[in-house]
């Protein structure tokens, strides 16, 4: 759970007899994640594609194409059993043939449907100045401009142009025609300079131009039926055949993976060495399939067990005898030997030997590759992979810190919103995320989401808090914690702020020794006690050093009251957990330990004693939880205090959901009317409301929690900020390649 699962790396030697049953035996056992053969080891090369696969990949592109074209998707099929490939070769080239058809179609109907739409667009411009298309050209002696323009403007620019003898401008709606009689050549182009005008090009045609505007129009409409005749019938294709495509995709792509599958290989002219990544707990079944398979002609060998240290090291001599792999020769059907001494080896062609033996003997030759990543958390915690992802995937040496996030990450946000209304709100929102989406990384993102609005109810019943309303209250009652924005004053507000402003700290302080105490372990897995105790542990110690020093009793007398001493809020304040202060001697080893750890650091990379207010800030940064608290609560308080008013007596602060207007509630003061008490009171139960107030005031209500949830929902950018930029920083990286096994997940297919 904390760690990605065990790996090892499986060498599988065999001759090219065997090669294409053993293809499809790890094929169709979907567990090994194919290491591609890098071309270093002497005498071997990377294997040639089977028979078939030009053809296979020919047919695959055809398919998608036609895919492409009809814009067929796997919504278009649904839940579906296998799909009959029988005599698939012919279906898809009369399907080809169809659809390219009908697709040639459609691009020359469309082609001639823009000619359409820009001639149209010219020719209603020109029926605009009602003037016969003739009349607009063939002219010796007068030049004819026709376009867009200014026509006022036109007229005074060849009124005051030399060269131009005589003018005419008439002009329409959004058009505007304009005869010159020039006495020098482009003489009207050069009037023309500064005006805004656009031209066109005047057809050649006769007769009036509204005819040809309703003929242009005509022929429109014939193509745009006949346009949607021929979607109607691609339409009818996709459907008929849509199952039928992605199902023989499907099949396509398991060949053509099977096919290229020895371009992955080393092979010689009679043998082939494939290596390959697979779950441990899984390695017994792979061995078992393959030697059910093709029984003794290939070696199988465990060359690498993978730990979580960073290094890779082999199984020993004791775990090969388990599992076979003692001196032995296995005769191929070429006659040539594939011999194993604690690993694998392939006599060459050349006569060179490529052994394997775990990684720990030096005569080893293996395709060096880090192992792939599987996340393995149970399935409560796997949809904050997510967010884990939204870094970068853990790389197989690092905790993964997936669990801690679906621990912590909902706790943070319930502590900040706790409400049961918004929580209710929160978790019908993700359900709904889950219930519509098809997309894993969408379902998941609703899952998330659900888990807050659970965290955000929990707080809530703590809180007693539905929509900003005080419930336990109405019950003479009054909630286990509050928010330290109350309308009860049990202990005072500021107490419950100052609390959970120390308790957010506190919380900081156990979060960021969680984080080092992961880097330690890598540290002294990957590189040994002294760099772990240099790097991490300084850090460790600087930060446990100055935070046990300012919650000490030395120096006090410089600390803030509600911190250290008598007046401490988690002496004083509303759990009276009697802790006063650490003793001083405490403070002062505290004080020393935060000097050491940051004078260890410069042991190490000097430069990062620079970074020696961290143990200080990154816990501080902790208080933002504490900060929207307070701020939603305040938030949603204003939006309730709009509606229903409130008044104050000496037992604290109330929403007025009684009050009636001239009277001032027992013992008590108005502090605010609020909408809810505005107008003709009318009874509603417990409550007494202004009829009028309450009517109008219901839609800023409404519109005020509205936003109080929607900013509310900002509080998870702080959460997963402490995640990503307190707690990952300290330990994690990512970068962790994806498990991918050779193999394909059918679904409209099966393996028969």
């Amino acid at each position: 759970m904390l760690r990605p699962e065990q790996m090892s790396k499986v060498s599988v030697t065999g001759a090219k007899s065997v090669m294409d049953d053993v293809i499809e035996t790890l094929h169709d056992l979907h567990l090994v994640h194919i290491t591609d053969y890098d071309g270093s080891w002497e005498g071997f090369q990377p294997g040639d594609s089977l028979e078939g696969a030009d053809e296979t990949s020919g047919q695959l592109v055809t398919v998608r194409a036609i895919e492409s074209i009809l814009d067929i998707s796997e919504d278009d099929v649904g839940a579906t059993t296998s799909i009959d490939l029988s005599n698939a070769d012919e279906r898809l080239e009369e399907v080809r043939q169809e659809v390219n058809e009908l697709d040639e179609r459609r691009d020359e109907l469309q082609s001639r449907q823009r000619d359409i739409e820009e001639r149209l667009g010219q020719m209603e411009l020109f029926a605009d100045l009602g003037i016969e298309l003739d009349l607009l050209w063939g002219y010796e002696s007068l030049s004819v401009l026709v376009g867009e323009g200014d026509a006022d403007g036109i007229r005074a620019a060849l009124a005051s142009a030399e060269g131009i003898d005589g003018h005419e401008v008439f002009p329409g709606r959004d058009s505007v025609a304009v005869f010159a009689r020039e006495r020098d050549e482009d003489a009207l182009d050069d009037a023309m300079v500064g005006v805004p005008f656009t031209e066109y090009t005047v057809p050649e045609e006769t007769g009036d131009p509204e005819s040809y505007v309703a003929d242009l129009e005509n022929e429109r409409r014939q193509i745009e039926s006949e346009l949607e005749r021929v979607e109607n019938e691609l339409e009818t294709l996709k459907l008929e055949h849509a199952g039928f495509l992605l199902a023989l995709e499907e099949e396509l792509s398991i060949d053509a993976e099977k096919f290229e599958a020895p371009l992955r290989f080393a092979t010689t002219e009679r043998s082939f060495i494939v290596e390959g990544w697979v779950p441990t707990r899984r390695y017994e079944t792979v061995v078992s399939t393959l030697r059910d398979a093709v029984g003794d002609r290939v070696e199988i060998d465990e060359i690498e067990r993978a730990s979580h240290t960073g290094g890779h090291p082999g199984h020993d001599d004791a775990h090969d005898a388990e599992h076979g792999h003692e001196d032995e020769a296995v005769a191929t059907d070429d006659g040539e030997d594939v011999a194993a001494d604690g690993g694998t080896a392939v006599e060459a062609d050349s006569d060179t030997e490529v052994a394997t033996d775990g990684g720990t003997s030096g005569n080893i030759v293996t395709v060096p590759d880090d192992p792939p990543v599987i996340q393995r958390n149970p399935d409560i915690v796997g949809p904050f992979e997510l967010l884990t992802k939204a870094v970068n995937r853990p790389k197989y040496s690092e905790f993964d810190p997936t669990f801690t996030l679906f621990l912590t990450f909902p706790l943070f946000f319930g502590f900040m919103i706790g409400d049961i209304g918004y929580g209710l709100a929160y978790l019908a929102l993700g359900y709904w995320v889950v219930s519509k989406f098809d997309s894993d990384g969408l379902i998941n993102f609703g899952k998330i989401v659900m888990w807050l609005g659970v965290f955000t109810i929990i707080f809530g019943v703590l809180y007693g808090e539905i929509v900003g309303l005080h419930f336990f209250e109405w019950f003479g009652s009054h909630p286990p914690i509050e928010k330290g924005l109350s309308d009860s004053v049990t202990p005072e507000p500021e107490g419950w702020a100052f609390f959970w402003l120390i308790a957010a700290v506190i919380l900081g302080w156990l979060h960021l020794n969680l984080a080092y105490l992961f880097d330690f372990v890598e540290e002294y897995q990957l590189h040994g006690p002294k760099q772990a105790f240099i790097e991490v542990g300084s850090w460790l110690i600087a930060l446990n050093g100055l935070w046990v020093f300012i919650f000490s009793k030395f120096l006090a007398g410089a600390k803030p009251d509600f911190l250290v001493g008598s007046g401490a809020i988690l002496d004083t304040g509303p759990f009276h957990l009697g802790f006063t202060g650490f003793p001083e001697v405490a403070g002062m080893i505290g004080a020393v330990a935060f000097f050491l750890g940051i004078g260890i650091l410069l042991l190490g990379p000097w430069y990062e004693a620079f970074e020696f207010a961290v143990p200080l800030a990154h816990p501080l940064s902790y208080t933002r939880l504490t900060a929207v608290l307070l701020a939603k609560a305040g938030m949603a308080l204003a939006a309730n205090l709009l509606y229903w008013g409130a008044y104050q007596d000496e037992k604290g602060f109330h929403f007025m959901h009684t009050y009636e207007p001239g009277h001032t509630p027992e013992h008590g003061e108005v502090l605010f009317g609020g909408f809810s008490n505005m107008g003709t009171h009318v009874s509603a139960g417990p409550l007494e409301l202004g009829l009028e107030g309450a009517i109008i005031g219901l839609p800023v209500l409404i519109v005020a929690h509205l936003v109080v949830l929607a900013v509310g929902g900002t509080a998870a950018i702080q959460a997963i900020r402490l995640e990503y930029f307190e707690f990952f920083e300290k330990f994690y990286e990512g970068g962790g390649r994806t498990f991918q096994p050779f193999g394909y997940d059918r679904a409209y297919t099966t393996d028969t």
